[in-house]
């Protein structure tokens, strides 16, 4: 529409004459977006972008779709037959319109979840949450559904985090399933590392070529989490080259990592083409490659005479076992496919800095760095996170929504932003054993508590208090693209309490996971991080103490350390620091073991034997 309608100088001038045009950013401001989303929703049982609403000057929709087209097509009326309508149906009928208006505001607002259960996610509803992704589940080519099919990052967390706490072997299995065909699909840049924001076909092949933020901080975690459980080296490669992409390709100058890359590039001869920067054809291959080598990768990515896209072109796959070729030689193969590629005209970049999606971010870069010991990963996080704190937090700590070349926007920020935000710092702070990381996250949560949350039942909503009013305040637990406002919070209050022992933490946590306790045995696709944060909830979650003799992390502080942080036991916090340090209240009264560094576990107000052998910590950690 943006090139049909609103580039088109009749229409602009009709717009401009009888409207006061308002184009949202939805990433800037989602609240707007979903309260809209959600009356389109409610009226048509469908919704979608572009969204088109039509407000009185009191912001109420009184009529709404999505996409008009230029001229009338397929039953649907021109984007200026709906104009001319709208504008006669003002001026002849306003009475009507403020009635219609008003209806739609009250009927969203008895939308609102005043109650969301009376208990936390118990076996059954876990069960049957996992039972119903199993009849949902793609057994020929792994995901969720049909086309379009968009990596399923939280409903993995929780497969994997319902595996590592009851041994369910079809968790474990429909995750690495999933996440095997995925990274071998086309959805996967097999030459630069990362994903796609999801693929057109059933199979993985195609993509919509936009690589999004937080999908990749999302997957990078993921593969992070497969490899911890599993071992797998696809998932090990997956996880580090996903990483690498994120600061290669997104860091920016302030330390921040920008939203998104274009689906679109220029093809070469002036024109912007959706996935030219990633496709290829033989003859490509064979210009860069020579004919053996040429035909070689055409081989091993699937690229082909015919195309797997547009035009006879491929989007590179691993459709064979890796072991079936010269692992050198691929090796040899890939770099120069990517200088080549580096030399074609590059995807535009939006370097909006999202503070939600730098929270996701680094607490994958965080726990990546320290599963493969890639000191500069962690370094990474600590940069985006030093930003966060700089940029986006203000004197009261509160956040600003989005930063672009290192200064705050103005719209502040949304519950998934505080419960991302936190939950990033919360892995920076087991990471790193720098308490000022849980300090910032506490901080944060106390704004969940105060300013997001409702006094008397519980219940959270998107936006503060205090924050611009809008038709309704909204709320939504489901997951989207990335975790819910709602879910992010629970998981990130959850951790907190773990970290601190807060009584009012863990309450507002397990308050908000009633919600899970209703949604998540009938849409557990949409529900799949408050999945994750009720598996944490069941096994403690665990807390884990590692006193050193010092403030210099000698060996055996780092072997234990590096045990507690591999342990698969769902969302289990970690702290580290030298005997008596007062940085994390797990350390408190936590001696050393015969003067040697020592390791506590603990869960449900009830510790293990502390333990000097980072052997007997594994098994503790890695038991149902």
């Amino acid at each position: 529409m943006a090139h049909e309608s609103f580039e088109d100088h009749a229409t602009a001038e009709y717009l401009n004459e009888h409207f006061v045009s308002v184009k949202v950013d939805r990433e800037e401001r989602p609240d707007v977006d979903a309260v809209y989303m959600e009356a389109v929703q409610a009226a048509t049982g469908q919704g979608g972008w572009p969204m088109t609403v039509f407000l009185t000057p009191d912001a109420e929709p009184f009529y709404f779709g999505t996409y008009f087209p230029p001229a009338p097509r397929h039953g649907m009326p021109s984007f200026r037959q709906v104009l001319e309508g709208v504008r006669q149906a003002w001026d002849t009928r306003r009475d009507e319109v403020g009635e219609i208006a008003g209806k739609i505001v009250r009927d969203l607002a008895q939308r609102e979840i005043s109650h969301q259960g009376d208990r936390v996610p118990g076996e059954e509803e876990l069960a049957r949450a996992l039972l119903g992704l199993t009849r949902e589940y793609d057994p020929q080519r792994g995901g969720f559904g049909g086309a379009p099919k968009f990596p399923p990052s939280m409903v993995l967390e929780f497969l994997l985090r319902h595996h590592a706490r009851t041994g369910a072997e079809g968790a474990l299995q429909m995750a690495q399933d999933t996440c095997e065909r995925m990274a071998r699909g086309g959805i996967y840049d097999q030459l630069g590392g990362g994903f796609a924001r999801y693929s057109v076909d059933r199979d993985w092949v195609v993509p919509h070529f936009e690589k999004m933020l937080y999908d990749n901080a999302l997957l990078c975690r993921v593969y992070a989490h497969l490899w911890r459980a599993t071992g797998s080296d696809l998932a090990r490669r997956v996880a580090l080259e996903t990483a690498d992409f994120l600061v290669r390709e997104l860091r920016t100058e302030q330390g921040g990592f920008a939203s998104a890359l274009d689906a679109d590039s220029d093809d070469g001869s002036g024109r912007h083409v959706e996935g030219a920067y990633y496709v290829w054809t033989p003859e490509r291959l064979r210009a860069v490659l020579g004919d053996a080598d040429g035909d070689l990768a055409a081989q091993y990515f699937g690229v082909t005479d015919e195309g797997t896209f547009e035009h006879g072109q491929s989007v590179l796959q691993l459709p064979q076992q890796d072991t079936l070729f010269d692992a050198a030689k691929i090796a040899s193969v890939r770099e120069r496919l990517l200088d080549e590629r580096r030399r074609r005209p590059a995807p535009g970049r939006d370097d909006k800095v999202v503070a939600a999606w730098n929270g996701l971010a680094i607490a994958a870069l965080a726990e990546t760095g320290a599963y493969f010991e890639r000191p500069d990963l962690i370094e990474a996080a600590v940069g985006a996170a030093d930003l966060l704190v700089r940029v986006h937090l203000d004197e009261h700590a509160r956040l600003a929504r989005t930063s672009k070349d290192g200064r705050a926007g103005a719209n502040a920020g949304v519950l998934e932003d505080y419960g991302d935000v936190a939950e990033g710092f919360l892995a920076l702070a087991s990471v790193t054993g720098e308490g000022v990381w849980l300090d910032f996250a506490g901080l944060l949560l106390d704004h969940v508590l105060t300013r997001f949350a409702d006094p008397d039942t519980g219940a959270l909503y998107d936006t503060a208090a205090d924050a611009e009013r809008l038709i309704r305040r909204p709320q939504d637990p489901t997951d989207n693209a990335t975790p819910s406002g709602w879910t992010a919070a629970a998981g990130a209050l959850l951790g907190y309490a773990a970290h601190t022992g807060s009584e009012p933490h863990r309450a507002a946590a397990e308050r908000a996971l009633g919600v899970v306790t209703t949604l998540g045995p009938r849409v557990p696709r949409f529900i799949g991080w408050g999945l994750a944060v009720a598996e944490a909830l069941r096994d403690g979650p665990r807390e884990i103490a590692v006193v050193a003799t010092g403030t210099t992390p000698d060996k055996s502080t780092t072997a234990l350390h590096r045990t507690a942080l591999l342990g698969t036991a769902p969302g289990a916090v970690v702290a580290v620091g030298a005997v008596g340090s007062d940085e994390f209240p797990l350390l408190a009264d936590r001696p050393l073991v015969e003067g040697r560094p020592a390791a506590y576990v603990c869960r449900n107000f009830t510790c293990e034997a502390p333990t000097t052998d980072p052997e007997r910590l594994r098994t503790a950690l890695n038991e149902h």
